[in-house]
């Protein structure tokens, strides 16, 4: 598993059999880098589901410390792969190289805390009502209920981590650890990374005597359709533009038998700002807040694109003090030109609309992204303006006076679901502020105090998920091992002698993990 050729992978076996060739291309010069890359064809694509398929009920039977034993030999490679890797991820995306290392660390990291849960076993949420065959009027049957995994599942890369939330990034990892096989689609962006990162998860599926199929990985923009309507998917993981994920949440609603799909997609991230907070910290506030705005260029899901802060003397102050930040803030090269081309779109946009105003840009370099900072009437928020509730991509935000607490609360009801909503005030006046972040926690699936959010924690307690339009379903996450609970299904073994139970529900619970035996969490064995 060595040959870098821009072939597809079927399960273990490299395929090339179409006739469209796709490029790659340096992020900085826009020359071409090596080598081509093969799309898939519809019959590449068959194949990939179907030894997904194939590979899917022994894939799923193995305990789970072989798969924990599969994830770690992952990191493992991940950790491994060296400067030349890195100088090609650099290459294709522009990123810098220690945001790159830091993201080879996510997501090595990330591969292992999925490996510490399956260790762990809480995932199976096993749950044991043992017989009572005394009950009267009704005697009751022996009732025990763990989870498993759903199937083969369909994972789309996206453009602006190349790593964490790509080939080997949460969806994939969260799939793997859960007993489904992946088929993952590359991302047009950087599809030399993809590669490299595949050859890496499959060395570890040979090193780890894993089932062929276990995971495929195919090129290719024409391709996305029949892999979401193939019957052997039996869950999509995304995360990319509203238009992309909504196009294919219809695809697989609208399919034989639907599947779910996990689609993270569009949040403007709000950030509140109370009186006091400006007051005490109203310049440092204006610093942390412009640098989270432009971190990454601004290619974050978690960008704050929203500021809304009440009529005072000091907003209007740290109103100049954001305006003078934003406007030092050098322009930087995005992940692509697509990327550039539809953050420049997205800031026409919102300068043509007579509501809103420039308060500040930074110096315009060609072909490099600059930040900016509108200012737009409360009147467009409360009237519930599209143009406010979509997110731009890249190092731009809005600023939002309303009048009173009223109007803000008033604000913050019109706004349209969100990956993260902030709060920044004083203990005094957050101590005030309950009835805020109620509404804020109906909009959000991560509420933060005094913080920003572009920073997303790889744990046990992290959401990455939220209302509609943030993600297609507000009762998942992306990040931290909760996100395994979206490619796992209950079922319910009844009646079942004690040997052919699976070993989570076993009398003698042979993986001494906790369970919630006849109502009571134990990790004792149940008498025969």
């Amino acid at each position: 598993m060595s040959d870098y050729n821009g072939y597809n992978f079927i399960g273990n076996t490299r395929s090339a059999r179409g006739d469209v060739v796709l490029k790659s291309w340096d992020a900085t010069t826009g020359l071409e880098l090596a080598p081509s890359f093969y799309q898939a064809t519809m019959d590449e694509v068959d194949s990939a589901c179907k030894i997904a398929s194939s590979a899917f009920p022994l894939y799923s039977k193995l305990s789970a410390t072989r798969r924990a034993e599969f994830l770690n030999k992952i990191a493992d490679e991940l950790d491994i792969l060296g400067k030349d890797f890195v100088d090609l991820v650099q290459q294709e995306t522009a990123l810098d190289e220690a945001r790159i290392k830091g993201e080879c660390g996510r997501t090595s990291n990330q591969m292992r805390l999925f490996a510490d849960l399956l260790t762990r076993g809480d995932f199976y949420d096993a749950r044991i009502d043992t017989a009572m065959p005394d009950r009267r009027p009704l005697p009751r049957a022996d009732i025990r209920q763990c989870r498993v995994g759903l199937g083969p599942i369909a994972v789309f890369g996206a453009s602006n981590f190349p790593l964490a939330f790509s080939t080997a990034g949460g969806d994939t990892a969260s799939a793997l650890a859960a007993g489904c096989p992946v088929v993952f689609k590359a991302h047009s962006g950087h599809m030399g990374t993809a590669e490299k990162v595949a050859l890496a998860i499959l060395r570890a599926a040979e090193q780890t005597s894993m089932p062929d199929g276990v995971f495929s990985m195919i090129f290719g923009s024409g391709v996305g359709k029949a892999l979401v309507n193939h019957p052997a998917i039996k869950a999509v993981g995304f995360t990319g533009s509203l238009a992309g994920g909504k196009a294919i949440c219809d695809m697989a609603a609208t399919r034989p038998h639907p599947i779910p799909v996990f689609a993270e997609m569009s949040s403007i991230n709000p950030v509140i700002l109370l009186p006091q907070a400006l007051e005490n910290r109203g310049d440092l506030i204006a610093t942390q807040l412009a640098d989270s705005v432009v971190l990454g260029v601004g290619q974050f899901c978690t960008n704050p694109g929203l500021i809304v802060g009440i009529r005072s003397s000091k907003f209007s102050t740290f109103i100049k003090q954001l305006s003078s930040e934003i406007s030092l803030k050098p322009s930087k090269t995005m992940l692509n030109s697509g990327t550039l081309n539809s953050y420049q779109k997205g800031c026409d946009a919102l300068q043509n609309h007579p509501s809103i105003k420039i308060l500040a840009s930074a110096e315009s370099v060609e072909n490099k992204a600059t930040a900016y900072l509108f200012q737009a009437e409360s009147s467009l928020l409360l009237s519930g303006s599209e143009l406010l509730q979509e997110e731009v991509f890249g190092p731009a935000t809005v600023i939002v006076e309303v009048n009173d607490m009223e109007e803000l609360r008033a604000c913050i009801s019109a706004m349209h679901g969100q990956l993260t909503a902030t709060l920044i005030g004083e203990s005094e006046e957050l101590a005030e502020s309950q009835e805020l972040l109620s509404l804020l926690e109906e909009k959000a699936g991560r509420v933060l105090i005094n913080g920003y959010p572009t920073g997303v924690e790889v744990c046990d307690a992290m959401v990455h998920g939220g209302p509609f339009p943030a993600t297609s379903d507000s009762r998942g996450t992306s990040v931290g091992t909760l996100s395994i609970d979206r490619f796992l299904r209950l079922v319910c073994f009844q009646n079942y002698p004690n040997s052919l139970l699976p070993e989570a529900l076993k009398n003698s619970n042979p993986l001494n993990i906790e369970r919630l035996v006849n109502g009571v969490n134990t990790k004792s064995l149940i008498e025969e």
